[in-house]
């Protein structure tokens, strides 16, 4: 079974055990955390499509552990003006377990 989930204004497709960075949620680590932003949710040849999330469904993820990404630097400049900015940004983000998908039927 699989489910495509809504979190941090990203989409993602997931399944049991999964294992998967998402923007930083507001979540101590190793407390688990219920989604019920599930867009669809797949078995096999059943696939069903929420209008805009499916009713009754949930998935269960944990949260392992919170970090930082690796350094992106920003650098702006205009050509024969002496402008330039540097600027380095790390996203944080949140590393997450898919517990369990359930769907009331």
């Amino acid at each position: 079974m699989y489910a495509i989930i809504e979190t941090g204004g990203k989409q993602y497709r997931v399944k049991e055990g999964d294992v998967l960075r998402v923007e930083k949620l507001n979540v101590p680590e190793g407390e688990t955390l219920e989604i019920n932003q599930v867009l669809a949710v797949g078995e096999g040849d059943e696939f069903q499509v929420g209008t805009p999330v499916v009713p009754g469904a949930k998935v269960t993820l944990k949260v392992l552990e919170h970090g930082k990404g690796k350094k992106i630097i920003v650098f702006k400049y205009k050509p024969k003006k002496n402008y330039r900015r540097k600027q380095g940004h790390r996203q944080p983000y949140s590393k997450v377990r898919v517990e369990k998908i359930q769907i009331e039927k």
